[in-house]
């Protein structure tokens, strides 16, 4: 009979404990997770220079450059990149495939209300790249009555369908038509055989095109609309709070130590001063 109850007391003891395992790993945060799992999952558009894109078979650009810099803070934590079209990160991420989208998340309006955003990364001002030589093109004005590309679902693509409103309300013709691209390479390309006249882009990426393909197109330096910036996204959840406000931090203190603007200068050819204490919110 006592053999049975200590038998039983033991069962006891170890569903307590198992429960107190389970318990205590539930309320684990994202960061406490990604510490104890020792590695991080992140989604990631390895099509879109010079922030991310293929290179020799191995993903490189500004952000991963950086993102490594930061994951320094977590020296024991490997980085797992999962890569998708742009279309499937946001949604990928609220599914719960990664951790946090690593790559050029555009801020605006709607995504500042669904994400958790970071401290700004880099400029996303927006401005557009027609063929070299094309001088009726010289700015946001001039596309008037053009056609031109951009990438589906993107910010910059809403960019463009508010400045071809804003022609309109100004008495001129809006944009003719706006192609919609899977990635940015395919609408270079369609640019360059003069199925489009223009791509709208932020500048950043259109100043590399430029650096890389300068016998093709040019870029023109005049931005329009509001000035923007890119971002990486988290769920906005208690959860994933902890880990973003420690990859905040981290692009702070890169920020401090010169790190952010020698990736700048690496990958841009330029730098330019970005919001260090806060992610501006974006009227639109």
């Amino acid at each position: 009979m006592k053999s049975a109850i200590r038998m039983c007391a033991s069962a006891l003891l170890t569903a307590t404990l198992s429960l107190g395992a389970i318990g205590f790993a539930c309320a684990a945060d994202l960061l406490e997770q990604v510490k104890q799992k020792g590695e991080i999952v992140i989604g990631t558009e390895a099509r879109y220079p010079p922030f991310e894109f293929v290179e020799n078979g191995k993903i490189v650009g500004y952000n991963i450059d950086l993102f490594d810099a930061v994951m320094k803070g977590l020296p024991d934590v490997k980085v797992e990149r999962l890569d998708l079209p742009f279309q499937g990160l946001l949604p990928g991420l609220q599914a719960l495939k990664f951790d946090a989208i690593v790559t050029s998340v555009a801020v605006n309006k709607k995504r500042y209300e669904t994400y958790r955003l970071s401290l700004p990364v880099a400029d996303a001002t927006l401005t557009f790249v027609k063929r070299k030589g094309d001088d009726t093109l010289q700015k946001a004005e001039d596309l008037s009555g053009r056609t031109i590309g951009s990438q589906a679902g993107s910010a910059q693509l809403k960019g463009a369908q508010d400045l071809s409103s804003e022609l309109e309300a100004k008495g001129k013709a809006p944009i003719k038509s706006i192609q919609t691209y899977l990635d940015y390479n395919e609408a270079y390309a369609d640019l360059a055989a003069g199925r489009i006249d223009a791509v709208v882009n932020a500048l950043p990426n259109l100043l590399y095109l430029q650096s890389q393909r300068g016998d093709v197109f040019e870029t023109v330096t005049t931005t329009f609309g509001p000035a923007s910036y890119f971002s990486w996204a988290f769920r906005k959840d208690e959860d994933s709070k902890p880990l973003a406000d420690f990859i905040d931090s981290r692009i702070r203190s890169l920020a401090e130590d010169g790190t952010v603007k020698k990736l700048q200068e690496k990958w841009f050819g330029s730098t330019i001063a970005l919001p260090t204490d806060v992610l501006p919110e974006p009227q639109s």
